[in-house]
């Protein structure tokens, strides 16, 4: 597999963008660790710098515009991934389906992806999402409603919300 990488600006500043050659997204960062990411995922992939594909390229920048149903246009894969089975994956995809303005808590996202009570897995999950933003674990929150756990940052996962019109705490 070839990953093509290439940096996207945003609001949120410059993302580090990994798709495959069929124009899927693969992998987000915002500005380290997507190599290693990647590596971990996908170990006999191939990495080149290039363009982002216009897909995924358009549906980040109307997300960023205030589409918020952009996210769901974009398109991503998980196949061949290391982690594309189990519960970690089922965290992952599970993501996809939680709606902008939303958020739900760790114990939520493991009811959701088939293991209640494992909310401290789901948070181990959620730190490996590979597609951060697309796959909005942004969204899962304490339960409490308070803001943890977040690679990109709580400053960032906290201007997703919002720009996202979530009630925050």
């Amino acid at each position: 597999m070839i990953l093509t990488i290439s940096i996207l600006p945003s609001p949120v500043g410059p993302l580090d963008l990994a798709c495959d050659d069929e124009g899927r997204l693969r992998g987000v960062s915002f500005g380290d660790g997507l190599g290693r990411a990647m590596r971990r995922e996908y170990p006999a992939a191939t990495m080149i710098d290039g363009e982002t594909p216009e897909p995924v390229r358009k549906g980040l920048e109307a997300y960023f515009s205030g589409d918020q149903a952009a996210l769901g246009r974009i398109p991503w894969s998980l196949e061949g991934a290391t982690a594309a089975d189990g519960f970690q994956a089922r965290v992952w995809r599970a993501l996809a389906d939680i709606p902008a303005g939303l958020t739900i808590s760790y114990g939520e996202m493991a009811r959701r992806a088939g293991e209640p009570g494992a909310a401290q897995a789901a948070g181990v999950a959620l730190n490996r999402n590979p597609i951060p933003v697309v796959l909005p674990c942004h969204r899962v929150v304490g339960a409490d409603g308070a803001m943890v756990g977040f690679g990109g940052g709580l400053e960032r996962k906290t201007w997703l919300l919002r720009h996202e019109g979530a009630l925050l705490l």
